[in-house]
């Protein structure tokens, strides 16, 4: 079909509009937005129905007529820590293609793990009039660390705005949990088996649910195997490369019979490898090294980083479907599963 609706007075043919849309869909005009705009009130299969022909006829919505008419853009803020960060770059990917199929843009923030850069961003994108908000990483152990963003959500969301999180937080709100603490144990586990008992672990900071739960799990696993888990080191440092650096050479100095180090995530173990490698400490003949998440690049290391993979693109295609759905009497709770990616970082302890 011709993606014009007709000439204009001018003799072109015009783009198609709305109402071009309703009509050809056999919908109303308001049922017709309120399938492109993912509303409540039409059902999925209708939504559906109006979104295929809308692609079909070549329909471009205009951001600044729906503002005016609806009150908010059908654009999703997605806060992260940093785009940089190939977790949450990966996240992104997953949110971006859900909001590309719905008609929907993305506007992406960065709070560098900062609960007042969090609550800056909150507020910069309800000044923006955005449709819905998703906060992609993880909750603070200490809940007065996320009282204020918390308060800004609850008005936000009383105000007709939707909301879901990735990671545990101690918001009122729809939730992506990743398998952070079974994850934890599954890795330890793996270790636990390969006969380690002289483990050392870089983590991240202390106050992250994340790194709580991670540590959880690795504790439990430890107990279970008869390892006391307060004879385990925990350095913490950044979540990131340079953390993972730091981490390790703190560990080498202060704990040189370390067999293996266990990186609460995979940019941390980038890091603990780097280090390594400068040390000439053989890897995995006389350090085994571990991580978590399976970020793109986790593969292609040398050696290849053994590490727990956490379904990321799919977290954050589900995050942005939840906000997208019509809200629900309780929020919803997705729950990811993980999968142990053994590769050439780890093996038995030497000697």
């Amino acid at each position: 079909m011709s993606r014009g609706t007709g000439p204009d007075e001018a003799g072109r043919t015009r783009p198609p509009r709305l109402a071009d849309v309703a009509e050809r869909a056999g919908v109303s005009l308001a049922t017709a937005s309120r399938a492109l705009r993912g509303r409540e009130g039409v059902s999925p299969g209708l939504a559906r129905h109006v979104r295929s022909v809308a692609e079909e006829m070549g329909y471009v919505a205009n951001p600044h007529a729906s503002t005016l008419a609806g009150g908010v853009t059908r654009v999703a803020g997605l806060i992260v820590y940093e785009i940089g960060d190939l977790y949450f770059s990966e996240i992104a990917s997953g949110a971006l293609r859900v909001a590309a199929g719905h008609g929907w843009t993305v506007q992406i923030c960065h709070t560098a793990r900062e609960p007042h850069a969090e609550l800056a961003q909150i507020r910069l994108l309800r000044a923006h009039r955005v449709g819905a908000i998703v906060m992609a990483g993880s909750g603070y152990v200490d809940r007065a660390d996320e009282e204020s963003a918390h308060r800004e959500l609850l008005d936000y969301q009383g105000s007709g705005g939707r909301v879901a999180v990735i990671g545990r937080h101690h918001l009122r709100c729809d939730a992506v949990l990743p398998d952070n603490r079974a994850a934890g144990v599954t890795l330890a586990e793996h270790l636990l088996a390969l006969g380690h008992r002289r483990l050392a672990i870089a983590a991240g900071p202390a106050h992250l649910t994340t790194i709580h739960d991670r540590l959880a799990g690795i504790r439990q696993a430890l107990a279970a195997r008869g390892v006391p888990p307060d004879a385990v080191p925990v350095v913490p440092g950044a979540f990131t490369r340079e953390g993972g650096r730091e981490s390790t050479e703190h560990i080498l100095r202060e704990h040189p019979g370390t067999t293996a180090i266990i990186a609460l995530n995979d940019a941390m173990a980038t890091g603990v490898l780097s280090i390594l490698r400068e040390r000439d400490v053989p890897v995995p003949r006389r350090m085994s090294v571990a991580g978590f998440d399976d970020i793109q690049v986790a593969q292609d290391l040398a050696p290849a980083l053994t590490t727990v993979a956490l379904p990321m693109a799919d977290m954050g295609a589900a995050a942005l479907e939840m906000v997208l759905r019509p809200r629900s009497a309780r929020p919803r709770r997705k729950s990811t599963g993980h999968r142990l990616m053994v590769r050439n970082s780890t093996a038995p302890p030497a000697g």
